[in-house]
């Protein structure tokens, strides 16, 4: 016969008069009385639980359900910054849990090609089926551009998980005009050329799990650019061949990627590789030809529960006769941070980093990071910098703004070798 929690307290010797036994069976039946009202008015009416220390604690009748999952299940991960992601989970909560992430989720800092200024963004984490249990978590979301340079522009992005993790579709549409400096070579290399880029973009993307956590699959890019040149001290600064031109590009290519880490958000094991070949032709009504290659390989190590060591290297090489934008563009992305994008536009670039993470106490964190990378100019290519040595170093803060998933605001500092730049963002850097 099983016995009950009163009786398992009194075949341990304590007190039948003792005040916490007679809490552990409130506890018990306050418990059983709560499941049954789960799932039936999702007002802020709070469910009072005593735990068995005596204490009281107050739990969302809508959290209810979260108690109940069982902690470990066939399939899951259960290592540090799992977050369920090998499980579909529940809608996501993005922003102190509220239901999305919104805020600022970027900042052209000093030195800033773009300018100073911020980009508000919004997005929501969320499961396609909730009948599948496997597939990692959807992501939709918008954002915009306002900088203090007179850059304007808004983007609104997807990236759908379905069929237990089987396909994966991405889709993102940007609109708007920035306003940046390109930087000369030789006896113009400290000299800059301010420039105005007007135009549109559509990219789409739909991958096959074909085995071994492998992805393959179609890309498509297409939009229209137009470059003028903005009003400048600077008379004698080269003056790439596209400016004024109305450039409409549209490629055709595709995408082999693999992916062990358990939470894309804040990976904390495993690794990624990811290839990317886009096509630009004429026969697709592009204005020029040319192909673009990239590789990327991340490589993550769990030191313990609150730290992680982050690997990154990353190849990028253009064929062909791209316009000056449509070469590897360092400090474009996250490669490497400490550089202004449009000092450095080569036909390839290699870089490589490394990055130290530590979780803090209130939902904070540190990172500090450093790495190195060169540019190579192609033959028969403009190339805005000519072949260079680049490293770079800094450190940033996080704030934990989901902890359902992981998903952290970031701030990170980076010193290159022309100076220093300050970025903002939503998310880690790789």
């Amino acid at each position: 016969m099983r016995e009950g929690w009163h009786g398992a307290h009194s075949r341990h010797g304590q007190r039948q008069n003792d005040p916490r036994a007679t809490t552990t069976i409130r506890w018990r039946a306050d418990w059983n009385r709560a499941r049954k009202q789960v799932g039936q008015k999702q007002g802020r009416t709070r469910v009072r639980l005593a735990c068995t220390t005596g204490a009281l604690r107050d739990v969302k009748r809508r959290d209810l359900h979260l108690l109940r999952q069982p902690l470990w299940s066939p399939g899951r991960s259960t290592g540090p910054g799992a977050g369920g992601f090998s499980q579909g989970g529940k809608p996501g909560r993005a922003a102190n849990d509220t239901g999305a992430t919104r805020g600022p989720a970027g900042k052209g800092g000093e030195g800033s090609s773009a300018g100073t200024g911020i980009i508000p963004a919004a997005g929501y984490i969320f499961p396609f089926s909730k009948k599948d249990k496997i597939s990692s978590p959807s992501v939709i979301g918008g954002g915009g551009l306002i900088t203090n340079n007179g850059s304007r522009a808004f983007v609104l992005a997807g990236q759908l998980y379905l069929k237990e993790n089987r396909y994966r579709i991405t889709a993102a549409y940007l609109r708007g005009n920035l306003n940046y400096d390109v930087y000369g070579t030789g006896i113009f290399e400290d000299r800059k050329l301010p420039l105005k880029q007007t135009g549109q973009v559509f990219f789409g993307e739909l991958l096959r799990q074909v085995g071994w956590k492998l992805y393959v699959g179609p890309r498509l890019i297409t939009g229209y650019s137009v470059v003028t040149q903005e009003p400048s001290d600077e008379h004698d600064v080269p003056v790439p061949p596209d400016i004024g031109l109305h450039t409409n590009l549209t490629a055709l290519g595709f995408k082999v990627f693999r992916d062990t880490v358990p939470n894309r958000f804040y990976p904390t094991q495993g690794t990624s590789f990811n290839f990317t070949a886009d096509f630009f032709t004429g026969a697709l009504g592009s204005t020029y030809s040319y192909q673009s290659y990239t590789a990327v390989f991340n490589k993550y190590w769990s030191l313990d529960r609150k730290q992680v060591l982050a690997y990154n290297a990353y190849l990028c090489g253009t064929g062909g006769d791209p316009p000056f934008y449509g070469n590897c563009i360092y400090g474009a992305s996250n490669e490497l941070r400490g550089y202004t994008a449009g000092r450095y536009f080569t036909s390839y670039m290699v870089a490589t980093q490394l990055e130290y993470r530590v979780a803090l106490p209130k939902r904070f964190g540190l990172v500090a990071f450093g790495g190195v990378g060169e540019i190579i100019p192609g033959e028969n290519q403009s190339s805005y910098g000519g072949q260079k040595f680049l490293p770079g170093a800094g450190g940033g803060v996080r704030f934990l703004l989901s902890k359902q998933y992981h998903v952290n605001l970031r701030v990170d500092y980076g010193i290159g070798r022309d100076g220093h730049t300050v970025g903002m963002s939503i998310g880690e850097a790789f």
